[in-house]
C-alpha cells in the first residue's frame, strides 16, 4: 500500500506541476540571419522570398525556401536625406510595407522617432527589389506634434475594385485610412478615414487582407520595444468593406476598442507583433517578430488559416 500511495503522489505531483498547454503554436522553423523587426514579405517569381524591416537605411533580407534567411542590405545603402528631418539625423527607418504589383516592387516606410508623431511615411520602387535599385518617389504622408495621429507603420490594399488604399498609425488616436492614386503610388486625396481605435490605447501596425467576402484588419495591441517584456499580441476584425467598419468576433467595433486575438506571448515566445500576411503556395502565412527571453527580436511565420465562421487562426 505504501508504494501504491507513494505511487499515486508522484502522479499528482506531476499533474499539478505540469507546464500549462500552450495557446498558440509555436514559430515555424526558421535559420540564418533572423534578427528581424517589423517584417514585410513578398514571394518574388523565381520563389524566393524577400524581407524588408526595420533598420538602417530600410533592412533587407532574402531566403530561398523560407526556412534560412540570408542578410541583403539595405534599400538605400547611399543614405536617405529626405528623411532626416523626421529621425533627428538618425539612419533607422521602420515598419516598411513591401508589395509586388504591376512590375515593381513598393516600398512604403516610415520616419520618426521613438515617442514621437512628428513623423514621415514615404514610397520607393524598385524593378529587382534588390539593394541601392530603389528610386525615392516622395513623401506620402506626415503628421506634426499638433495631429492627433501618427504617421508610421504603412500597409498597402488594393481593393475589389482596383482602388489603392493606404492604412498607418500609432497610438495617438488610433488607425488611419487614405485613398491613393494607382499611378503614382501617392495620395489622391486630403481625407484621413478612422479603422480602429482603443481611445488613446496602444494599437498599431495594421496589416489588411481580402479573403472570401471579407476584409480582414490585423493590428497589434499593448506595447513592442521592450525586448522580453513587450506585450505586444495580434488581434483582427473584418469587414465587408475596405474602409470599415470593422468589427471583432464578438461584434465589438475596432474603432471601439475591439479585436479578436490571434496571437499572444507565452512561454520564452515574447510579444509578438508587427504582423504581415502573405499568401504563399501552401497556404497564407502570418509573418511577425517576437523578442526571445534575452531580449533579441526575432522572425516569427506561422501558416495562417480561417475557420468555418471565417474568423483566422494560427496553425
Amino acid at each position: 500500500m505504501k508504494k501504491i500511495a507513494l505511487l499515486v503522489a508522484v502522479v499528482l505531483a506531476t499533474v499539478t506541476t505540469a507546464p500549462p498547454a500552450w495557446a498558440y503554436p509555436l514559430p515555424g522553423r526558421v535559420t540564418g540571419d533572423i534578427s528581424v523587426h517589423d517584417p514585410s514579405v513578398v514571394k518574388r517569381s523565381d520563389g524566393s522570398y524577400l524581407v524588408a524591416h526595420t533598420g538602417p537605411n530600410v533592412a533587407l533580407k532574402t531566403s530561398a525556401d523560407r526556412i534560412a534567411f540570408r542578410n541583403a542590405g539595405s534599400a538605400f545603402p547611399g543614405g536617405a536625406s529626405w528623411t532626416t528631418p523626421y529621425t533627428g539625423g538618425g539612419t533607422n527607418l521602420w515598419a516598411p510595407d513591401l508589395s509586388y504589383r504591376d512590375g515593381r516592387y513598393w516600398l512604403y516606410y516610415s520616419a520618426s522617432t521613438f515617442g514621437s508623431n512628428r513623423s514621415a511615411i514615404f514610397l520607393a520602387t524598385s524593378t529587382s527589389g534588390d539593394s541601392g535599385t530603389w528610386t525615392h518617389r516622395g513623401l506620402v504622408v506626415e503628421t506634426r506634434t499638433s495631429d492627433d495621429f501618427n504617421a508610421i507603420d504603412p500597409d498597402l490594399v488594393v481593393d475589389d475594385q482596383g482602388r489603392w488604399w493606404l492604412s498607418f498609425g500609432s497610438f495617438w488616436s488610433g488607425i488611419k485610412m487614405v485613398a491613393l492614386n494607382p499611378s503614382t503610388g501617392l495620395r489622391s486625396d486630403s481625407v484621413v478615414r478612422s479603422i480602429a481605435s482603443r481611445n488613446g490605447g496602444a494599437i498599431e501596425a495594421p496589416n489588411i487582407v481580402r479573403r472570401g467576402g471579407y476584409y480582414y484588419l490585423f493590428v497589434s495591441f499593448d506595447l513592442c520595444c521592450r525586448g522580453a517584456s513587450s506585450t505586444y499580441r495580434v488581434m483582427a476584425g473584418r469587414s465587408s468593406s475596405v474602409t470599415g467598419p470593422y468589427v471583432a468576433r464578438n461584434g465589438t467595433a475596432l474603432n471601439s476598442g475591439g479585436g479578436t486575438e490571434i496571437l499572444a506571448g507565452q512561454g520564452s515566445v515574447h510579444g509578438p507583433g508587427h504582423q504581415d500576411v502573405l499568401a504563399d503556395v501552401d497556404g497564407d502565412l502570418l509573418v511577425y517578430h517576437y523578442y526571445t527571453d534575452t531580449g533579441a527580436s526575432r522572425l516569427g511565420i506561422n501558416l495562417l488559416a480561417f475557420d468555418s465562421a471565417g474568423w483566422p487562426f494560427l496553425r
